[in-house]
């Protein structure tokens, strides 16, 4: 301890110092120059459109510009539930783009679907559009290279990181703890807005990065997750939102940070831009082709959208990282929360992460106090589904709460769900079976059952619990609200406290009750039996010790520290053969449903451990979870 102490100050003061280490202007210019005289101007395309290939998807949304007004306004909705007409769509809109493509993300890895959505961008810069991306600098494009390369590549394509650690754009491990220790506020605080925005007509948002497990491309663990794509009038103000966060000072160009900029610097001769090595080259030739195929785009896209009226795109301002408490910075967030407490039938939310802030808590607690409360369903994750098992500590904790004084409704995904495994069949078939339409893939045959960090999900290396079963494994990733059946939100809220007070969020709400009822549908499909477990109070077998039981775990639960009491008051259930589906509150529901343990097919791990560490210590960490 006394070496930690003398060792203390002077690592903090030398962070302090790094922090402010801004890159001095005269570099910023040198560097500027560099990339103004040695950027790769050559075209590929000489004509006014820029190449662009026809879209039906631009179309459609050009059209409905076209037909609103202000009063009427028209728009064209796609809701992108499966992962391959997902990439597809954005492969589409990119290489139709004529005039800009916008892009704003979370995480940009450099796996198959991040090098395949980079070189597409890359390609239309390189044919006259303007490109412009920016993403969240912690867990993207963590390759000094690679920057350099793109600051080089093209007069057309810009890139910016958001909120950069100590101004540079690889964080070393030290510098991530660095970062913890010297500048806790501005480092926890990200941009988790995710956008791709194509000739300020058409956009797509929700919960997909890019990276593979996004798309059904890992091989271990994949994400069930859900995008929107909007033409429209809504699509002017993803732009406006766009445009504050690009203009934003958080938001620094490549030459101002300091690791990019000493490379430019040192290296005056332009750096090539390699073909892309992928992984699976195959199946990124197949989703290629599917976006250019009339028939394919038909069928998976263009018959699945809704003409639909009033949509409206939320994002919370940048602002909201400087001065979290300022109301107008929390427009996103405030808006949500006004849908949820004025619902009169029922509230259907999809959440990776059931970690409830104190003003999502008082809004549920009251819906749960009325007369006659709406009812609440919840899809959410397993600790056998999650990759963010920190997190769902924090769930496993207040049980009691959510089912007692919300009156939730938990529906937890299995880790092998047959839902997520079709259409992670489909992501990877062959080219003459991927044209199936969606109502005979729903018949295919699933694959067999089967493989922490405080900011949620990250890197490739980022791996949930082990299990007692093997083969492929699923995560919930989408975040969703369905609210009595007339609107519906698709974005990047968790509705936890970190996206509350600290992550700046986006997505649309879609005022339509067809959409709406869509939507509803596929949110329910994850909490079919065989797709999820039910969270239920345990049966009373001996009523005082039951009694007893449950007096000690509310006590504990209620402890800041030491919530060490091993038997909790609910616990997951699964369907008995031959049963229907009840709700937990059903007289017959035990009768029907059998306790499979509170962390059922987890197997005997440290990070089962650090789960029951972190329910019994951590609740002064929930709001940066």
């Amino acid at each position: 301890m006394p070496v930690l102490r003398r060792f203390a100050f002077p690592l903090v003061l030398a962070l302090l110092l790094l922090q402010g280490c801004t890159v001095p202007r005269a570099q910023i210019r040198r560097a500027d120059a560099i990339v103004a005289a040695g950027a790769d101007r050559i075209s590929t395309c000489d004509r006014t459109d820029h190449c662009a290939l026809p879209s039906p998807l631009l179309d459609a949304a050009n059209a409905a510009l076209a037909a609103s007004t202000p009063q009427q306004p028209v728009h064209v909705v796609t809701l992108l539930d499966d992962s391959e007409p997902a990439m597809a769509a954005r492969i589409n809109l990119v290489r139709a783009a004529r005039q800009s493509i916008d892009v704003q993300t979370y995480i940009w890895d450099q796996d198959d679907a991040g090098q395949l959505m980079l070189d597409e961008l890359v390609r239309a810069a390189r044919r006259g559009v303007r490109v412009r991306i920016l993403a969240d600098q912690l867990f993207s494009f963590n390759d000094p290279d690679l920057l350099d390369r793109l600051a080089r590549i093209s007069p057309n394509l810009e890139v910016r990181l958001y909120n950069p650690t100590f101004h540079k754009a690889h964080t070393q491990p030290l510098e991530f703890a660095a970062g913890l220790l010297c500048c806790f506020m501005q480092f926890n605080q990200r941009m988790h807005n995710k956008l791709l925005l194509v000739d300020d007509a058409i956009g797509i948002t929700g919960g997909r990065n890019y990276q593979d497990r996004y798309f059904n491309w890992d091989d271990a663990f994949n994400y069930v997750d859900r995008d929107a794509m909007v033409g429209g009038p809504a699509a002017r103000q993803m732009a406006a939102s766009f445009a504050l966060f690009w203009n934003h000072k958080r938001s620094l160009p490549l030459t101002h940070l300091r690791d990019i900029n000493r490379r430019i610097l040192s290296d005056r001769v332009p750096p090539v831009w390699p073909a892309p090595r992928y992984r699976r080259p195959v199946r990124v030739a197949r989703v290629q082709q599917a976006a250019e195929d009339p028939a394919w785009l038909q069928t998976w896209l263009v018959d699945a959208s809704r003409q639909v009226g009033q949509v409206e795109y939320f994002s919370d301002l940048p602002a909201k990282t400087d001065k979290p408490d300022k109301r107008r910075a929390l427009e996103f967030t405030q808006h949500i929360m006004r849908m949820i407490s004025e619902a009169k039938r029922e509230v259907l939310l999809q959440t990776p992460y059931l970690v409830m802030s104190k003003r999502a808590q008082h809004i549920f607690r009251t819906l749960h106090r009325r007369t006659d409360p709406p009812r609440v369903i919840v899809s959410t994750n397993s600790l056998a589904a999650t990759d963010a098992f920190a997190v769902y500590a924090m769930s496993y904790k207040h049980r009691k709460r959510y089912l007692k004084k919300f009156g939730f409704e938990v529906h937890e995904l299995k880790p092998h769900a047959p839902s997520a495994a079709v259409d992670n069949e489909l992501a990877n078939l062959d080219l003459d079976t991927i044209a199936l339409p969606p109502s005979e893939a729903a018949s295919l045959a699933h694959v067999p059952a089967a493989r922490f960090h405080l900011l949620g999900s990250r890197g490739s290396n980022n791996r949930p619990a082990p299990l007692q079963s093997e083969g492929m494994r699923f995560g919930l990733h989408a975040k969703s609200i369905v609210v009595d059946d007339i609107f519906a939100m698709v974005g990047s809220h968790n509705f936890d406290p970190r996206s509350d007070h600290y992550n700046t969020e986006s997505g649309v709400i879609v005022y339509d009750h067809g959409f709406a009822d869509q939507l509803r549908h596929s949110i329910l499909r994850s909490t079919q039996p065989e797709n999820a477990w039910v969270i239920a109070p345990r049966q009373s077998k001996v009523p005082v010790l039951t009694d007893i039981n449950q007096a000690i775990g509310s006590v504990s639960e209620s402890l800041p520290l030491f919530d060490l009491w091993p038997f909790r008051y609910a616990t997951s259930f699964d369907l008995k053969p031959g049963c229907q589906p009840l709700r937990a509150t059903d007289p017959n529901f035990y009768a029907c449903y059998e306790p499979v343990g509170d962390f059922p097919d987890v197997a005997l791990s440290p990070k089962l451990i650090i789960t029951r560490l972190v329910t019994a210590f951590g609740v002064g960490a929930k709001g940066i979870l």
